[in-house]
């Protein structure tokens, strides 16, 4: 099959993306298909391939990172790219797109939706879903109606000089608030504060004007749970030092580890579980998708959802990478199968 993947993009998370595209591009070489990788927000558009040898990829995310450029103008780039440029017909050509985006277009839909309009079959989440996952506050409130056990939260916007909300207040009496955007999933600006000024500090990070979720701090243990082919893969616990799973911790595999399997007591593993797969079904993901649900425990040890992501990340030492781990699948496994999802009718999916 020929499988185009994308990574790299305009986002912050870029590197990561980098990274993430050339291990599921190896894996896909593997498996016997005719791989390309495209960046679609390069000066010039990087392709590499078709290739069907591993020794053909690029070794590191460096050989792919190109020049430094800011975000806007990446994002021009990468509309051109994907929409007149050179991508377009690369991407028609495929049998399948396989979006390694990290954040940005490739996570809140735009990429996906490009995708639709042009009629080209990709991995993943639909464009809907993917753009209601970004959103935290949709996504909180729906999961509350599914039944899924959720934090309260209250909106708040960097920049503002209004007063801090009286809910806030009170949840700052008893203990730390976390603060961070209501968009994205990379806690790029994931924040906790403990009094007043700390909030304020928290809140100036962002841009003005954008948007912000405040919530109560959780002080005990973080899992996460992965959906894939309609079924739940086994819990995975993040332990970190400090008190936060922030970007900076979450992109450096020495700063955190993923353990899988997790001897939990049966009814925590299962309560997990259930509600995983309850939030992914609330975001209408079904059985060709994909998804990583992320908890964090109540000082009484029950979990909270803290998100959805419809686009999970795909290093190996992902938290998806490491379930599949934990179910006895191989990394060439895990991203066989996701292909596998979404492979056109007539079409091998697995190709070695």
């Amino acid at each position: 099959m020929k499988i185009v993947v994308l990574c790299g993009g305009e986002s912050p998370e870029r590197d990561v993306s980098l990274e993430s595209g050339l291990a599921v591009a190896v894996a896909l070489v593997e498996l016997g298909h005719e791989v390309q990788v495209v960046d679609p927000a390069a000066a010039e558009p990087v392709r590499v391939g078709p290739t069907a040898i591993e020794s053909e990829l690029p070794r590191t995310a460096v050989e792919l990172r190109g020049p430094e450029l800011d975000e806007g103008k990446r994002r021009e780039l990468m509309l051109a790219a994907l929409t007149t440029g050179p991508v377009l017909p690369l991407l028609r050509d495929a049998d399948l797109v396989f979006p390694a985006l990290h954040g940005g277009w490739g996570g809140d839909g735009h990429v996906q939706a490009l995708l639709e309009m042009a009629g080209v079959p990709f991995a993943g989440a639909p464009s809907a879903q993917c753009s209601l996952a970004w959103d935290k506050r949709r996504t909180l409130a729906l999961l509350r109606e599914a039944g899924v056990t959720v934090t309260d939260s209250v909106r708040l916007t960097a920049g503002s000089d209004r007063p801090m909300p009286q809910q806030v207040s009170q949840w700052l009496a008893q203990g730390p608030v976390v603060v961070k955007s209501n968009t994205g999933t990379s806690h790029l600006e994931l924040r906790v504060a403990d009094d007043a000024d700390g909030l304020a500090r928290a809140c100036s990070v962002a841009p003005a004007g954008e948007e912000l979720i405040a919530t109560p701090f959780l002080p005990g243990r973080e899992f996460t749970v992965s959906v894939i082919e309609d079924g739940v893969l086994p819990v995975v616990e993040i332990e970190y030092a400090g008190r936060l799973f922030d970007y900076e911790t979450k992109s450096h595999p020495q700063t955190a580890r993923c353990h899988c399997p997790v001897d939990l007591p049966y009814d925590l593993d299962e309560g997990l579980r259930e509600q995983a797969m309850r939030a992914h079904r609330a975001l209408g993901l079904g059985a060709k998708d994909y998804s990583r649900v992320d908890f964090r425990c109540d000082g009484r040890g029950v979990p909270h959802c803290l998100e959805v992501n419809a686009c999970p990340g795909l290093r190996p030492l992902s938290g998806l990478g490491a379930a599949a781990a934990g179910a006895g699948w191989s990394y060439r496994e895990l991203v066989g199968r996701v292909v596998a999802l979404r492979a056109p009718v007539g079409v091998p999916a697995l190709a070695g």
